[in-house]
């Protein structure tokens, strides 16, 4: 996808006409978690270092709620487990927010929405969106289990079997685009964002085919009754009101994939 993808697939919430006070954390240390495999919302870039959409808000946040910020890894499949049991303060990676989650933990407000997008290989001709896709029983998606991504593929795409063969599942999104990338794969579904940044840098090797395949909206995760919540949130409306939110957007869907 060209670097207008991702700004046509971002669609920006309307911000608050005001910013709210925001309250003094007296500098809380704030254990955040992440997977560092959704570009541009956080990645590794060539030496190592973590950056992203999602680090950057992070440090706006840190230093308008006065808290400090300490990172940790983990992969998708134990994230939301472990913030629901306290291990972690606060998860970020892109997480849809939805109802089911929220049984087991509690979500910030949206920060952003992205829309569902199928990626293929660059040179896939054999089918151009979902229906010619589910209609050849030799083609295969990836997915992480319990994704966004993975129930729009069992009940969007395919035909509601969870247990459907010919969706394989990976542990990371990275797998996911690496057997995407290896033949091993025909399709995976991921949010407008994340696609765009692996379709960018793929130099042709990776395209978007097809309709949208529906919104996503993503929030920050915690510990249910978490008293970080509410700080978060009028965080998150301090930095739509004031442009901070469009100028990261500008920094990491136009300015970023403009420079690579």
């Amino acid at each position: 996808m060209n670097f207008f993808a991702p700004l046509a697939a971002l669609v920006l919430t309307a911000a608050p006409a005001l910013a709210q006070s925001l309250p003094d954390l007296a500098g809380r240390e704030i254990v955040v978690v992440t997977e560092n495999a959704y570009p541009p919302l956080q990645f590794l870039d060539a030496s190592g270092a973590a950056i992203g959409w999602e680090y950057d808000a992070m440090a706006e946040i840190a230093k308008r709620l006065n808290v400090t910020i300490k990172y940790e890894n983990i992969s998708w499949d134990a994230m939301i487990p472990a913030v629901s049991e306290g291990q972690f303060d606060l998860g970020m990676t892109g997480i849809t927010i939805r109802d089911d989650r929220k049984e087991q933990v509690d979500f910030s407000d949206s920060y952003m929405t992205s829309e569902m997008v199928m990626m293929v290989r660059g040179d896939e001709a054999r089918f151009t969106d979902a229906a010619s896709f589910a209609a050849d029983p030799d083609l295969l998606m990836a997915a992480q289990p319990g994704t966004t991504p993975f129930y729009v593929g069992v009940y969007n795409v395919l035909d509601g079997n969870e247990a459907n063969p010919r969706i394989k599942l990976f542990e990371t999104f990275g797998a996911t685009v690496e057997a995407l990338k290896a033949g091993d794969v025909d399709l995976l579904l991921t949010d407008g964002t994340a696609g765009a940044g692996y379709v960018e840098a793929s130099g042709g090797g990776l395209k978007i085919i097809g309709e949208k395949l529906g919104t996503e909206d993503f929030g920050f995760i915690f510990p249910k009754g978490s008293d970080l919540v509410a700080p978060m949130n009028a965080a998150i409306a301090a930095l739509k009101a004031d442009g901070t939110i469009d100028t990261l957007n500008k920094k990491w869907f136009l300015d970023y994939k403009l420079g690579q």
